[in-house]
C-alpha cells in the first residue's frame, strides 16, 4: 500500500509552485532532473561490486586526484540529464577543467546554471562506505537568449537560489534547500520515487559530535588544535562529553551533523593553507543548506557565503555546524589572532 499522505519529490515541488503563482516552474524542473540523475547513479552504486565499475578509471582530474569509474559515471549522468532538459544553461563540475555550456536555443533561454561534485567521498567506493553527490544552482547574470558565461558560475555563495546533496548509504536520501527551508526525501525502492521524509530540517543549536581528520592534528594552526583539545576534554559540567566521528565522506559527515547537531572541520594545514575542499562544488552548497537550517559556516575568518570566488576550482578551509559549537570554535580562533 502506498501512503498518499507522504509527498514525492515531484508532488512536493509542484505543491510549492502553488505558493508562487508567477513562478515558471523552471527551478522545480531542474530539481526533479537532478533527482532523476541521482536515481540512475544510485542503481550503479548499489551494484558496483557486481559489475566492472569499482576501482580507478586510470586518469586524474584537474585537482590531480585519481578518478574512480563511478566518478565518471555519475558525472556523465548529471551532465546528460541536465543537457537534455530545458532548465539549465550550463554546468560546472569538479571533474571538468572548465564549464560546459549547453549552447542551444532552449538552453540559452534557461535562467539557471548548476555546479556539482558528482561523487563526493569516492575514495570510499571500493570499501562500501557512504558517498554522495553535491549540487548548487545559481540564477544567471548573463543575458537570457545567449550562451552562459564563466561569470555565471563565479558568484558568491549567498547568490545561490538552491543547493542540495544526495547520500547513497543504508538508504538513499536527497536533501535540498531554498531560501524557504531545507527538506529531505528518501528514495522508496518500491515505487522508485524520492518521498518526503524530513520536512523543514533544523540544525540543532548544540551538538556533541565533532568531525575532523585527527591524522593532520599537528599540521593545524594553534587555534584549531586548542579547540580540538577542548572537545576531547568536555565533561557533563561543560556540555559534554563530545564524540569524534569522521567518515571521510563530507556528505555523510555533514548530513549526520545537520540532523543530530555537531561540527565538521576541514582546516588548512601548514603545507596546504587553503585546505582541500572546493569552494564552489562543496563549501558553498553545504554552507547555504546549513545556514538556511540555522547553522553557520566559515573559513575561519569570514562567512563562506560572502567569499568572492576567483576561479572554478578554488579551495578554502571549511568549518560548518551547529550555531553554538561554531561560536565556541570562533572564540578559540579569535584568541589566536590577538
Amino acid at each position: 500500500m502506498i501512503n498518499r499522505n507522504i509527498l514525492t519529490l515531484d508532488e512536493f515541488t509542484l505543491q510549492q509552485l502553488r505558493n508562487f503563482p508567477k513562478a515558471t516552474g523552471e527551478l522545480s524542473r531542474l530539481l526533479r532532473e537532478i533527482g532523476l540523475a541521482a536515481k540512475r547513479v544510485n542503481v550503479e552504486v548499489n551494484k558496483a561490486g557486481l559489475v566492472d565499475i569499482l576501482g580507478d578509471e586510470g586518469t586524474t582530474n584537474v585537482q590531480g586526484e585519481e578518478v574512480k569509474k563511478l566518478d565518471v559515471f555519475a558525472n556523465n549522468q548529471l551532465i546528460g540529464v541536465l543537457k537534455h532538459g530545458i532548465s539549465c544553461a550550463g554546468i560546472g563540475s569538479e571533474e571538468l577543467d572548465d564549464i560546459e555550456i549547453f549552447d542551444d536555443e532552449l538552453s540559452n533561454q534557461s535562467k539557471y546554471v548548476c555546479l556539482f561534485d558528482p561523487l563526493d567521498g569516492s575514495s570510499n567506493i571500493d570499501v562500501n562506505v557512504s558517498i554522495g553527490t553535491i549540487f548548487s544552482i545559481y540564477r544567471r547574470v548573463s543575458p537570457l537568449g545567449t550562451p552562459c558565461t564563466k561569470e555565471d558560475f563565479l558568484q558568491p555563495g549567498r547568490k545561490q537560489v538552491a543547493a542540495g546533496y544526495i547520500v547513497y548509504g543504508s538508504s538513499t536520501m536527497l536533501v535540498y534547500a531554498t531560501r524557504r527551508g531545507v527538506n529531505g526525501f528518501t528514495l522508496d525502492p518500491q515505487i522508485g520515487e524520492f518521498s518526503l521524509s524530513h520536512a523543514n530540517i533544523q540544525c540543532p543549536k548544540d551538538g556533541k559530535i565533532y568531525s575532523v581528520n585527527h591524522g593532520n592534528f599537528f599540521l593545524y594552526n594553534s587555534g584549531v588544535k586548542k579547540y580540538i583539545d577542548a572537545c576531547q576534554k568536555k565533561t557533563k559540567e561543560t556540555g559534554g562529553p563530545y564524540t569524534q566521528r569522521y567518515i571521510g565522506s563530507m556528505v555523510s559527515d555533514v548530513h549526520r551533523n545537520l540532523i543530530k547537531g555537531g561540527i565538521f572541520m576541514y582546516p588548512g594545514t601548514t603545507d596546504k593553507p587553503n585546505g582541500k575542499l572546493r569552494l564552489l562544488y562543496e563549501c558553498n552548497p553545504f554552507a547555504f543548506i546549513v545556514e538556511v537550517a540555522g547553522g553557520k559556516a566559515t573559513n575561519g575568518e569570514q562567512r563562506i557565503l560572502d567569499i568572492e570566488p576567483t576561479e572554478l576550482h578554488q579551495r578554502c578551509p571549511f568549518f560548518i555546524g551547529s550555531e553554538n559549537m561554531m561560536a565556541e570554535l570562533e572564540s578559540y580562533l579569535e584568541k589566536e589572532k590577538s
